[in-house]
């Protein structure tokens, strides 16, 4: 036999489960009721007449039933003889003795955890398949999936979590989420849990594979990208060579968390601004805006050589900067050298910690690194110091910290995932403001800044299709030639500006950023926006309403529907 014509892995059911414990309580009970209304039937009676009867089979199913529960409505129809009652005490104690055995196998059952976990994983896939709104597949429920979680549901997305661990499913069945997340405890890797947790469901928007093992995120992706029908897969990577395997097969996004961390760090000391707009567009929406972060140049000392210190040394090293590496391995490790953790005073002496302008706790352990940046700290008040938050469970105790910059992994992780979702094409914009002069730079930032009044714009993109923008698509049929600055305009009042900036556009493959307001639009662009959520609104507004952007066009107000249509000509017959 091919391994194609396998049959297919059968899913857990929870009815033969039952039937197979329970064998032996219901055999036990239907035998006892066989031979006590066998008896009954048998056993001869007599009438108050004195006239022997004997009693039919469906008096003997009755009399049994409410025996065998403990009821007791008495001998019916008649009182019985000597030998009937014999009978049917003893109907009543191996009946009873029955059901006891039957119960207790059920509650035995209950507790089962086998039994319970097919009881959920059957709850579980019975919610998923009802879903009728688009939802993300997510598999890892850590600080990363956690946070993306919750970012998701805060914009009115669903979610469906696999998770291997309880532990992590006990503690979202307590957050207060906006939306439930439905949870399984499963093992990703498997096909069979994904397919369950909807893989091949219809309104499965995308994949994210979010656990803390690179080789569970590469089957999870390879799974869905053979059996996803084409969904969007984001996938988590902790080492380059995971990161080049999983981008082979077109995973649509790798991200590298220690890779992203770095590049986001060392790109702040040539651009400082740059800081700034990575904030504005990964930041949550309606937050304030942090405060802008200028990392000095100079010497810097890097406390901890693990996959993200590696990264930033190579970082700091292309920018000319001198790195001082402390750890407590030497082989294997780029020159200059001081071994040792960075916990002690003389360690960091010996680094140089007088002359460094900035250092950073980048070890494995949280403790350390908070022990490293208050010891920095008391050696040098005026360094530049950033600290590596593993655990967000320690993130009071990070934000307590004598630190400048606090770099927690998990939230970087999901506000890269979380960009990438809501909107595809930030990291072609940020790769493309990379290379731009410090100048443009911090002028983008002061726009966004002012955007939203201080406080994180919102972003999202818009394709213009039939679909998604079927005002704008109409107009482009009747050869209306639509410019950026007339669609940036208020439906309520074209005089004003909508307080939105459009980042990037996208046209068959070429891009163009920052584009100007006598920017001509086209059908199937995609857009990179950023704004309030009242331009938001608006424009979205004018995207698909017919009646908005014939106003936004021409000036005038066109009325809808019948009795604003009667109005609008009454009004017009006055006039005359």
């Amino acid at each position: 036999m091919k391994l194609s014509d396998a049959p297919d892995t059968p899913r857990p059911s929870v009815i033969p489960l039952v039937l197979r414990r329970m064998r032996a309580p219901l055999l036990l009970l239907i035998g006892a009721y066989t031979l006590a209304i066998t008896g009954f039937v048998l056993i001869p009676g007599q009438t108050p007449a004195g006239e022997p009867w004997r009693m039919d089979f469906l008096h003997a199913l009755y009399f049994v039933s409410y025996t065998a529960t403990t009821i007791g409505f008495g001998e019916l129809p008649h009182e019985f003889t000597r030998l009937q009652r014999l009978w049917a005490l003893g109907t009543l104690y191996s009946c009873v003795i029955g059901w006891f055995y039957a119960l207790g196998s059920i509650i035995a059952l209950m507790q089962e955890p086998g039994f319970r976990r097919a009881l959920a994983r059957n709850q579980f896939r019975r919610t998923v398949s009802r879903l009728r709104e688009p939802f993300y597949l997510v598999c890892g429920y850590g600080d990363t999936g956690s946070l993306l979680v919750r970012a998701i549901s805060e914009r009115g997305r669903r979610c469906v979590v696999i998770e291997r661990c309880q532990g992590p499913l006990d503690a979202l069945s307590l957050e207060d989420l906006p939306l439930f997340v439905p949870g399984l405890r499963a093992d990703a890797q498997h096909a069979e849990s994904l397919m369950d947790a909807g893989l091949s469901h219809d309104y499965c928007a995308g994949v994210l594979a979010v656990t803390d093992d690179d080789h569970a995120n590469l089957q999870i992706a390879l799974t869905a990208k053979l059996l996803g029908q084409g969904l969007r897969v984001i996938s988590r990577a902790h080492t380059s060579a995971a990161e080049e395997n999983l981008a082979s097969f077109g995973t649509d996004h790798v991200i590298n968390p220690h890779h992203s961390l770095a590049d986001t760090l060392a790109m702040g000391i040539p651009l400082p601004a740059f800081h700034a707009v990575y904030n504005a567009l990964t930041g949550v929406p309606e937050q304030p805006l942090p405060q802008a972060i200028e990392p000095p140049g100079g010497r810097w000392i890097l406390c901890g050589y693990g996959a993200f210190g590696e990264a930033l040394a190579q970082r700091l090293r292309e920018l000319g900067l001198e790195t001082v590496i402390v750890d407590t391995q030497a082989a294997g490790r780029p020159q200059p050298l001081v071994t040792g953790r960075g916990t002690e005073a003389h360690t960091l002496r010996e680094a140089g910690i007088g002359e460094a302008s900035a250092l950073v706790a980048a070890t494995e352990d949280d403790a350390d690194n908070l022990s490293i940046l208050m010891t920095a700290r008391q050696e040098n008040p005026d360094i530049f110091l950033v600290g590596l938050q593993r655990e967000r469970a320690n993130h009071a105790i990070y934000q307590a910290a004598p630190a400048d910059l606090i770099l927690e992994a998990s939230r970087v992780m999901a506000r890269s995932m979380l960009s990438r979702l809501v909107a595809p094409l930030l990291p072609a914009f940020l790769s493309w403001l990379r290379e731009q002069p410090p100048q443009a730079v911090e002028e983008l930032a002061e726009r966004l800044r002012r955007l939203n009044e201080g406080r994180v714009p919102h972003l999202w993109s818009v394709r213009l299709t039939e679909r998604e923008t079927p005002a704008l698509n109409e107009a482009f049929a009747r050869g209306e030639a639509l410019r950026l600055d007339t669609l940036l305009r208020s439906p309520g009042n074209r005089e004003h500006h909508l307080a939105c900036q459009v980042l990037l556009v996208q046209r068959e493959g070429d891009l163009a950023a920052l584009p100007g307001g006598d920017w001509c639009l086209a059908p199937g662009d995609r857009l990179l926006l950023c704004g309030s959520r009242f331009a938001r609104g608006r424009l979205n507004w004018s995207l698909c309403n017919h009646n908005a952007l014939a106003y936004l066009l021409s000036g005038e107000q066109r009325p809808s529907g019948l009795v604003w249509r009667y109005l609008a000509k009454r009004r017009a017959r006055r006039s005359v």
